[in-house]
């Protein structure tokens, strides 16, 4: 079988789609398929053991989603089948202009997603799924919805999503829930010693991902400054960093909120590793992977009760969950958790093994078989 995977972001890109692609493709290669890349880049991708294709950012928008349309139609002629992760859009308009059948996993509503960032719409999720909204919004609704129609197979990682997206027409029989996968553990140093080595020094939490609106990250460090002799590490990078460095300095946080820019997702997860739990702020999720990072990598999970956050972080069990925009309820939280000695043996020894059945290869391997069948019916 012959894969052509589209991803919008691609190491070192940092976030969920990042991840999840190349984590497919070496499943797929090493199952025996054949795989190839359609991605956008700043510079050329790192060299892989199969061709990775891109379309380079500097293009204006509508020049790039036409030329990854276009790209993405020309691979797909030397594949079997399509399987996009982000970019649905174009991965639809190539998949049915090279006629090949198209899989899709479905991480966010990219209407709401297009109409935030475009100052169309200020309201949350949920709310965006029944407001009218103007002629913009209800083509970005109309497309997004038209393309995923166009997919044979439509993975959620969460319940609460796919919940929100059978509203949109699509056929239940034709959707299926698939968590996000653990991911494969780099070797941990000690974890003193690691601790030593990036330099955490007393109760510290690690934040990390893609530095944008929906991460809510002032509202993390409005709570953080409610905690005194708590740090806390961030790993990412987005359009909001310069302002979010800006307003920690202006809460007075000084070197008690590290910055540490995007890094290598091994060396995440021993951030994670390292820290004495990750704090999720956001705003709006789906399911985000760095709570399953986190919790494989044996940190418990301070979060706000988001989207599908609250099917894998569990209260009292594996983290503490705060309502969204809610810096006192978070502070609270993180205040709790440093000062009950027992809940934080109790959380940080329950975090990975409540993660244990999110094993790559039974995750990956249902996408492999979803593959497999729309090629036998193509």
């Amino acid at each position: 079988m012959k894969v052509l995977i589209v991803s919008g972001i691609w190491p070192p890109d940092v976030g969920g789609p990042a991840s999840h692609a190349p984590e497919l493709a070496a499943f797929l290669r090493a199952r025996g398929h054949g795989v190839e890349v359609v991605t956008t880049a700043a510079a050329d991708p790192a060299p892989q053991p199969y061709p990775v294709h891109h379309v380079s950012r500097s293009l204006p928008p509508a020049a790039r989603h036409a030329a990854v349309a276009a790209l993405v139609a020309r691979r797909a002629r030397h594949a079997d089948v399509v399987y996009a992760t982000t970019m649905l859009r174009r991965a639809a308009v190539g998949a049915a202009a090279a006629r090949r059948p198209l899989v899709v996993k479905v991480t966010t509503d990219e209407a709401y997603e297009r109409a935030r960032r475009a100052g169309l719409f200020a309201g949350s999720l949920v709310d965006f799924q029944s407001a009218r909204g103007g002629v913009r919004v209800r083509a970005l609704r109309r497309t997004r919805t038209l393309a995923i129609r166009r997919a044979r197979h439509v993975f959620f990682p969460s319940a609460f999503l796919r919940a929100l997206a059978l509203d949109w027409g699509l056929a239940p029989e034709r959707t299926s829930v698939l968590p996000n996968p653990a991911p494969p553990l780099p070797p941990f140093e000690p974890r003193a010693q690691l601790r030593a080595r990036l330099g955490l020094d007393g109760p510290t939490l690690a934040l990390a991902g893609r530095l944008t609106a929906a991460k809510a990250v002032p509202v993390a460090l409005e709570a953080l400054s409610r905690v005194p002799g708590v740090s806390l590490v961030i790993a990412g990078d987005g359009p909001d960093r310069d302002a979010l460095e800006r307003a920690g300095a202006a809460l007075g946080l000084g070197d008690r909120v590290r910055f540490v820019g995007g890094l290598p997702r091994d060396d995440v997860l021993r951030l994670f590793h390292a820290a004495d739990a990750a704090l999720l702020s956001s705003a709006w999720e789906n399911f985000p992977h760095t709570v399953v990072e986190a919790l494989a990598a044996g940190a418990p999970v301070i979060a706000t009760a988001v989207g599908g956050v609250p099917e894998v972080v569990r209260e009292g069990d594996n983290g503490l969950l705060v309502p969204a925009g809610d810096a006192a309820a978070l502070a609270a939280a993180i205040e709790r958790y440093f000062a009950d000695d027992a809940l934080r043996a109790r959380l940080r020894a329950a975090a990975a093994p409540s993660v244990a059945d999110h094993a790559p290869e039974r995750l990956l391997g249902r996408i492999e078989e979803a593959l497999r069948e729309e090629v036998a019916r193509a």
